[in-house]
């Protein structure tokens, strides 16, 4: 036995046994809780999948009664959805991806329970299957991310585990199998952790992050059984004039997504400064005039602008969509309608939808090559040019198709749009979206930690 010099006597072999992470009754403790935290992650994710897609089918049945009904239900819905989220739901907002950023980025608990509590995680769930019931334009995936980086934050600090430093683990964690766990895209779940979530953050942990990822994904599929989520399309792009279609698609979706990127992240002047002034003077009214504009984009779509654009978008990559050839350009208007009211959800697969559109378009400029590879390489591009994440927008792609033959084209596209979108928008979205939520913080914790003004008057 040895003894490093200034650590005290050697230890023993049994201590030395005892110490091991294999071993450690600590190490398990955290292991269960990560590993129920997963399950419960899961589970999550299931009956908000399962729900949401029952929410926005009983709007489409209500819907179709009349083309003047969602006059009457989409605005109502998200000035009510404004209103509701005005006080201690305010963290209830948008996609939920960057509060979960936030909270990684500023280690103070109150900051922290403030996005990602208990409470925050149920609102989050209950008002984005609100917006689903009331047509949004909205997905439910980045709000799984938020749920999920919640649910194992808040079941670690309920067992001790209140450190900054393991508390992001846990944001982190959750935030991966959320992800995983809601596209059924495990790859992917892990890489946006590392990409979009992580750069702030320290990679000890990837151990942790595959566990929480594989046994949500397992919960998922023992649930909902094995399924690519818009089944599988056999596309291939072979080499030659075809390729054209990953320069085109690169470049369109890195402009169409840096801009959409640019105009939903919030500034103080110009057009989207004059936006934000006119939401903050009468913020419930501003919301329904962003519902009455969804609703009226929709009249000039064959199949209308609500919900996810799931079924648009598979009927587009499957070749027999009737959705019009504007639907790219109108679904990407309604998004932006949807994102400046304010109300919770997420714009992962609206983002999806309205690449298929545009890689439609394309496909169209390019008899010779597949329809469904343009489309997929639309879809891919364009995710990449609103997340600046292309390898999690490369596997995303890759694993909701099932598709191996793509790879190569579409982290081509991928990354081309990524570099064309940083020329419109310098910032990633999500990075610009939470280091708003940590400047907010700051200027709050600054007027809390500000000495009292001297008493000036005199006796």
């Amino acid at each position: 036995m040895s003894a490093v010099p200034g650590d005290g006597p050697p230890l023993s072999r049994m201590e030395q046994l005892r110490r091991h992470g294999w071993l450690s009754p600590e190490e398990w403790r955290r292991r269960i809780v990560f590993w129920a935290g997963a399950v419960a992650v899961g589970l999550a994710a299931v009956f908000f999948a399962k729900a949401a897609d029952y929410a926005f089918e009983l709007f489409h049945a209500v819907a179709s009664h009349g083309w003047w009904v969602p006059l009457l239900i989409t605005p109502a819905t998200f000035a009510l959805l404004c209103w509701l989220t005005q006080g201690a739901l305010k963290a209830t907002r948008g996609s939920g991806i960057p509060q979960a950023i936030a909270a990684l980025k500023v280690e103070d608990e109150d900051f922290r329970a403030r996005l990602l509590s208990l409470k925050v995680a149920v609102g989050k769930m209950a008002l984005t299957l609100a917006a689903l019931l009331g047509g949004a334009s909205v997905g439910r995936e980045g709000p799984t991310v938020h749920v999920g980086a919640g649910l194992l934050y808040s079941l670690g600090r309920r067992f001790g585990f209140a450190d900054p430093t393991a508390a992001g683990r846990f944001i982190l964690a959750g935030s991966a199998a959320g992800l995983s766990a809601a596209f059924n895209t495990p790859l992917a779940g892990v890489v946006f952790a590392i990409e979009e979530m992580s750069g702030t953050f320290e990679h000890r942990m990837s151990g942790t992050l595959l566990t929480a990822v594989i046994v949500a994904g397992i919960v998922s599929l023992g649930i909902v059984g094995n399924y690519a989520y818009f089944g599988a399309i056999s596309a291939m792009l072979p080499l030659g004039k075809a390729w054209l279609a990953v320069l085109l698609t690169g470049v369109v979706g890195g402009l169409a997504g840096g801009l959409f990127a640019r105009l939903i992240i919030p500034a103080a002047t110009g057009f989207r400064g004059g936006m934000a002034r006119l939401r903050a003077r009468q913020p419930i009214v501003f919301a329904a005039a962003c519902g009455l504009a969804l609703v009226l984009l929709s009249l000039l779509s064959a199949n209308g602008l609500y919900g996810t654009g799931y079924a648009q978008a598979r009927a587009i990559l499957e070749g027999h969509s009737d959705t019009g050839p504007f639907f790219g350009l109108l679904k990407f208007l309604g998004n932006i309608a949807s994102s400046w009211a304010g109300i919770p959800g997420g714009i992962f697969s609206p983002a999806l939808a309205v690449g298929a559109g545009l890689g439609g378009n394309i496909a169209h400029l390019l008899p010779g090559a597949d329809v469904s590879a343009v489309v997929l390489l639309g879809m891919a591009s364009y995710l990449a040019g609103v997340t600046q994440a292309p390898l999690t927008a490369t596997l995303i792609s890759l694993e909701l198709t099932a598709n191996n033959f793509m790879a190569l084209p579409i982290m081509a596209a991928c990354l081309l749009a990524r570099a064309v979108s940083s020329l419109v928008c310098r910032v990633p979205v999500y990075k610009a979206l939470a280091d708003t939520l940590v400047a907010q913080y700051e200027l709050e914790h600054a007027r809390r930690e500000a000495p009292p003004a001297p008493d000036t008057a005199t006796p």
